[in-house]
């Protein structure tokens, strides 16, 4: 059966990227780029992983990630969590509020490949 991965990210070109590098892997990719609607998006796919962008529209990408591990059906949900930010204390927040994994902007597609399959596929 084929993964979903649920792209939350407001860039085009990062979605295009990301969207092409995933499908050409035989993964199921949606796209979503709006924070507010973001934990409603993710109920209604219900993917295998989330791809989450920090810096969203109305609402940050932490502020979802915490949303996701306090919930009991999405508190294992892995989570690769972007930023065009790489600051230190970013990718320490993120791990403490239970991020699976951090990637700093711009990344090598392999990255970002290696990372989903790791994460999906153990």
């Amino acid at each position: 059966m084929e993964k979903r991965v649920l792209l939350i990210e407001d860039e085009p070109n990062i979605i295009q990227a990301i969207s092409f590098i995933l499908s050409r892997d035989g993964w199921a990719v949606d796209t979503h780029a709006d924070g507010r609607t973001a934990m409603d998006e993710i109920a209604r796919r219900a993917p295998d992983l989330v791809i989450l962008d920090v810096m969203l529209p109305n609402r940050s990408g932490f502020e979802i990630l915490a949303d996701l591990r306090a919930a009991p059906e999405t508190a294992a949900l892995p989570v690769l969590m972007l930023t065009a930010r790489g600051r230190a204390k970013d990718r320490e927040q993120a791990e403490r509020m239970g991020a699976s994994r951090f990637m700093t902007k711009p990344f090598s597609n392999a990255e970002v490949l290696e990372a989903v399959r790791d994460l999906v596929l153990q």
